[in-house]
């Protein structure tokens, strides 16, 4: 047993301290980036915001609609084939989107298949998103290493991750985008379930630190709850930032709609949750516990009316510190702790 004494901080433990600027509007801000990822050697453009491949939010109808303003989405993984084979084929979408998968020999196979049958209608698959919840074990890096070997070209990210070691060891292995978050979502149960997780923050900033030093990028998953996190992500050393919650019940969204006390609230739930592995597991399995939750959240309309603030709210940000262009904020970011000075404020422990 060993007890780490450093500090680790989550995006509530800490405010970005503003500096002086010259500008003068929002309109200003450059919020896109610009990117050529170290494996595939494939060029990014875009704004860096990816919605998350939960089978509520990595809807073909989010992507599509994410497109119109440069963002990404990550497909789930529950689509057939066919479904899949019709998207891509038709080429809908101006921004990046990866096709998921798991690690198990079934979900390799299904993206041979309709890789093959891509090639043949002369399609592809550009971009692909590992998942799994725990990218620590060795089945997982040897996935990685079978997929680099056969699909060099494709731009692969993959996790998910918390530390810097296993940033490096990815990123060597052939992954271009290293995920990074265990247990902050919102409807994640992973810290109280198993105990196991670390804070957003940190992981971000340590993750960062270890994949930009080998040339590698990584998303920030998870913990983002307002635009002023999203803020802090990027501000923190994130080159990607995904979202589940924020985009959950939209327009967009693959969630059942119900009516409580007369308001039509949206199902949303985790990927690890009981709803979610009745609905493509047949059920929880007998030796592993639900590591999810479900909730009910407001209908909120179409996604852009989010998007807005969304953007509105990163630029906001790089104005208050001078950063022009969103590649600057991390550079401009000064982050001043605030959770020690409401413990002692208070006499919290």
């Amino acid at each position: 047993m060993r007890i780490e004494q450093d500090i680790k901080l989550d995006f509530k433990d800490v405010l970005i301290r503003p500096k002086r600027s010259t500008l003068t509007s929002r309109s200003e801000v450059d919020i896109s980036r610009d990117f050529i990822f170290p494996h595939s050697r494939k060029t990014y453009r875009g704004i860096p915001i990816i919605a998350a491949n939960m089978d509520t939010t990595g809807t073909f109808e989010m992507a599509r609609a994410l497109s119109r303003y440069e963002l990404s989405a990550a497909l789930h993984k529950h689509y057939g084939e066919t479904e899949l084979l019709d998207f891509f084929a038709a080429r809908p979408v101006n921004g990046a989107v990866f096709y998921s998968m798991g690690i198990t020999a079934p979900d390799f196979d299904k993206f041979r298949r309709v890789m093959e049958k891509l090639e043949r209608a002369g399609g592809a698959i550009e971009n692909v998103c590992i998942d799994v919840a725990n990218g620590y074990t060795k089945a997982f890096i040897r996935f990685i290493h079978k997929f680099r070997a056969e699909f060099p070209s494709i731009t692969l990210m993959a996790g998910n991750v918390v530390t810097g070691e296993m940033t490096e060891e990815l990123i060597l292995d052939g992954v271009d985008i290293v995920k990074v978050g265990i247990g902050p979502g919102s409807v994640c149960t992973t810290r109280k379930m198993a105990g196991v997780g670390y804070p957003q923050l940190s992981a971000i900033i340590e993750c960062a630190d270890a994949a930009h030093g080998l040339r590698g990028l990584i998303c920030a998953d998870g913990g983002c709850a307002s635009p002023g996190d999203l803020a802090k992500a990027f501000g923190a050393g994130a080159d990607f930032v995904m979202l589940g919650g924020m985009f959950a019940g939209h327009d967009e969204c693959a969630s059942e709609v119900v009516e409580v006390d007369g308001e039509r609230k949206m199902l949303f739930y985790g990927m690890s949750s009981r709803e979610a592995m009745n609905r493509h597991a047949g059920g929880i399995a007998k030796y592993r516990a639900s590591e999810g939750k479900e909730v009910l959240i407001d209908c909120r309309g179409p996604v852009e009316n989010t998007l807005r603030d969304i953007l509105g709210g990163v630029r906001s940000a790089c104005t208050y510190v001078g950063a022009k262009t969103l590649k600057e904020l991390s550079k401009r970011t000064t982050f001043v702790r605030v959770t020690q000075q409401l413990n002692e404020v208070f006499g919290a422990s």
